[in-house]
């Protein structure tokens, strides 16, 4: 296969550890060939979609820890997306307009003939912090307002609660209100910026001191192992990018019940791969853009993450 990742710069990526080189790494290991392109590569002309984009070569014994992790093996093409075999949706968020707007030239793209992964159409319909509602019997108690009022009567009846900005990744924005929290008013100020802005309210789950655990879903199933991303003393975020420690485990049966009932449905979406975040018993988030953690589990339990993923999207390609 010829398979193109849209994803960030190559020299802003940290290789030794990210999920995207990772499944170049897997594919190109298999025999496939990558090429790679910005999402500002995406572009239509006479109705048709197109791309701008180079084809690399990852060398077996690579620095990923250096700067030079990757070779350039041609120069710029210019081609309908249709030519590639698949497509891979790697771009990092914020998800803003240019991201709207990369998700509907995929989508056309997708009406051409192309194969995507994650397809452009579930991407956009699927926002991530959201979409824990449609499963709520799985979810802590949930409020999505703007509505400043209505969040203090939240905050007074659950006492502890965490409010966050629907938009917001790597933990920012996230801000824990406890009982007697004298910021309340200023923090919904902020986050709702006056009432203009619709934010989550959750009930605070006490179990975030034991991880805030990454569950994988590939083509419809569990990886059997989470990543437990552990927040540091006294921080009530998880997220790596918030100095969480990341510490693989083996999914729980409760893990195993979530990923069973949320994973078919969204996979008959269009969405290949996806990561659940659960803290103790419930989902906090569900992740489509570019869900991580592939090489942290395959590093701490030897089950090839990436490579599970390249025979699911080999799999899929067949059968689309």
């Amino acid at each position: 296969m010829h398979v193109l990742f849209i994803v960030d710069p190559l020299p802003l990526l940290k290789a030794y550890k990210d999920t995207s080189v990772a499944m170049m790494r897997a594919l190109i290991k298999r025999g496939h060939s990558i090429s790679v392109a910005l999402q500002g590569d995406l572009f239509i002309e006479t109705g048709r979609v197109f791309v701008r984009s180079r084809t690399i070569q990852i060398e077996e014994n690579a620095n990923l820890h250096g700067h030079a992790w990757w070779t350039y093996t041609s120069e710029d093409n210019e081609l309908p997306v249709v030519h590639f075999d698949a497509t891979i949706m790697r771009k990092d968020p914020p998800f803003d307009m240019e991201y709207v707007y990369s998700t509907h030239l995929l989508e056309y793209a997708g009406q051409q003939g192309a194969k995507v992964f994650n397809s452009g159409a579930a991407i956009r319909n699927h926002p991530e912090k959201l979409s824990i509602t449609e499963f709520a019997e799985f979810t802590a108690p949930t409020l999505v307002t703007r509505d400043m009022a209505r969040i203090r009567q939240f905050h007074a009846q659950h006492q502890d609660i965490v409010v966050k900005p629907l938009d917001g990744m790597g933990g920012s924005g996230v801000f824990r209100v406890l009982q007697n929290e004298g910021n309340l008013n200023a923090i919904l100020e902020l986050l709702t910026q006056e009432g203009n802005r619709t934010i989550m309210a959750q009930r605070y789950i006490p179990e975030i001191t034991n991880g805030d655990k990454r569950i994988l879903l590939i083509d419809g199933a569990p990886v059997p192992y989470a990543l437990a991303r552990i927040p540091l003393a006294g921080e009530t975020r998880g997220n790596l990018a918030a100095g969480g420690r990341g510490v693989a485990q083996k999914l729980t049966e409760r893990d195993q019940q979530i990923a069973q009932a949320i994973a078919p449905v969204l996979r008959q979406r269009g969405l290949l791969l996806v990561g659940l975040d659960v803290i103790g018993d419930y989902v906090t988030e569900i992740n489509v853009t570019s869900p991580t953690c592939f090489v942290e589990i395959t590093e701490q339990t030897g089950f090839d993450v990436a490579d599970h993923f390249a025979q699911a999207l080999e799999k899929a390609v067949l059968s689309a």
